[in-house]
């Protein structure tokens, strides 16, 4: 018996692979498709439709996030549109995507449960002067100022610590001052060492002037005004917003002064009112009720 030496060799070419490969995988069109049943041709196309739904849905979702168009300031961001926010977090994010940079001075809010007060710094939170020192201060600062280096001796109003702390648990506290930024951040560098009392701080470059004198329009710094108060000792820093303001003795070298501790008693007991208006509205008619009593008093001691 031969044995017979049979060589195995490829029966197919690449090319007939590649070309069997592709027909065997591609899918038959259901209209070249004659003998398949009518169920199977209409699932077929439900399939094609469901396909065509989601990626209608893709392209919609990406046109969404691209924006209109803007006369001034090119496209913005669309948001997303809810009912409610469920949370404080989701709150703040929508505050967040409509704020306008340009024209507020201030970030939107971290917290949005926390009503906002604007205080004012020199002669309402401390009392400074340069040379020669005076016989009593806090601390020194050394801003330069136009190329000279200047000595300010600062003097603390009574209770000025006690009060920040207090008022920055729960509210949102931004100092506001006419003063310059070079002196007035170094004074707020000693008020506020950890930097954990102060939210915000706005300088004279912020206020508006207006016939020489220096003005805080509280309308531009992105904040409801119905959760604002702003408290300062000059009448001309609130002429635009009188109604939002507590006007405070000034505070030059009183150590028995305790307007702070009087203003901290009135803002502890703010929680009721949703117009912070309404609660300035009352504090400012009981102190001219108790000036005018004592103006009476002092009448009769005459």
């Amino acid at each position: 018996m031969v044995a017979r030496i049979i060589r195995r060799t490829p029966t197919k070419s690449i090319k007939d692979c590649r070309s069997r490969r592709g027909r065997r995988h591609r899918k038959k069109s259901p209209a070249k498709n004659a003998n398949a049943a009518p169920g199977s041709f209409i699932a077929t196309i439900n399939k094609s439709l469901h396909s065509c739904q989601r990626r209608l849905i893709k392209i919609f979702s990406k046109l969404a996030q691209i924006g209109t168009p803007n006369r001034r300031k090119g496209f913005r961001v669309l948001k997303k549109v809810a009912d409610e926010p469920t949370s404080l977090a989701e709150e703040s994010l929508c505050r967040s995507l409509s704020f306008d940079a340009e024209n507020y001075r201030l970030p939107p809010l971290v917290s949005p449960a926390k009503k906002t007060v604007f205080l004012d710094l020199d002669e309402t939170l401390v009392h400074s002067q340069i040379d020669p020192p005076p016989e009593k201060f806090d601390f020194v600062v050394q801003p330069t100022i136009n190329g000279e280096r200047l000595n300010f001796y600062v003097l603390k109003r009574p209770g000025v610590d006690d009060f920040l702390r207090v008022m920055s648990a729960k509210f949102e506290l931004v100092i506001f001052t006419a003063g310059l930024k070079e002196y007035a951040s170094l004074v707020l560098d000693r008020l506020d060492q950890k930097g954990s009392l102060i939210s915000h701080r706005l300088y004279r470059d912020s206020c508006e002037e207006v016939d020489g004198k220096f003005v805080k329009d509280l309308s531009k710094m992105g904040r409801d005004l119905k959760r604002v108060v702003i408290v300062d000792d000059n009448p001309n820093a609130y002429v635009f917003q009188p109604e939002n303001a507590i006007p405070v003795i000034p505070f030059v070298n009183d150590l028995g002064d305790v307007q702070l501790g009087k203003l901290a008693r009135f803002f502890e007991g703010t929680d009721g009112f949703d117009d912070m208006r309404e609660a300035v509205k009352q504090y400012r008619a009981e102190e001219d009720l108790q000036q005018y009593r004592a103006e009476e008093d002092l009448k009769w001691e005459v």
